[in-house]
């Protein structure tokens, strides 16, 4: 049986051996064997890890991912996960670039100021505020 320890883990997995400890800290990663006090890792951590990252990549929070991981019936197939969690996440990208979009009509509005102080750029944008409604 292949083992590998915490730091060939993290060379394999291309992670820092704090990062590791921190994902079995917060339940993402199972408590690993010890021998001699060192963690002992299955290679199939490496699969784990993958879920872990591909997990962050889609925006899911620690908790969401730790729910993902194991806040499921064992059979619950990895497509019905995925859904479950997918569905919310798509709502909240949507409003996160809506406020993007939003940002960036400010600050275009903002780079052709000519105001010659703050407060008359406050006052601009109050009244675009009030012919807006």
């Amino acid at each position: 049986m292949t083992e590998w320890t915490i730091g060939e883990v993290g060379r394999r997995a291309g992670l820092r051996a704090s990062a590791i400890r921190y994902y079995e800290s917060v339940g993402l990663l199972p408590r690993p064997l010890r021998r001699n006090g060192r963690r002992i890792y299955d290679p199939s951590i490496i699969e784990r890890l993958s879920v872990v990252e591909l997990a962050q990549r889609a925006g899911f929070t620690i908790a969401e991912t730790r729910m993902l991981l194991h806040g499921f019936a064992r059979k619950t197939p990895p497509s019905a996960r995925w859904q479950k969690f997918t569905e919310r996440k798509l709502e909240q990208i949507a409003a996160r670039i809506k406020e993007a979009q939003e940002m960036r009509q400010v600050l275009e509005a903002l780079r052709r100021c000519h105001c010659p102080t703050l407060t008359d750029c406050g006052r601009a944008l109050q009244d675009a505020r009030c012919t807006d409604t």
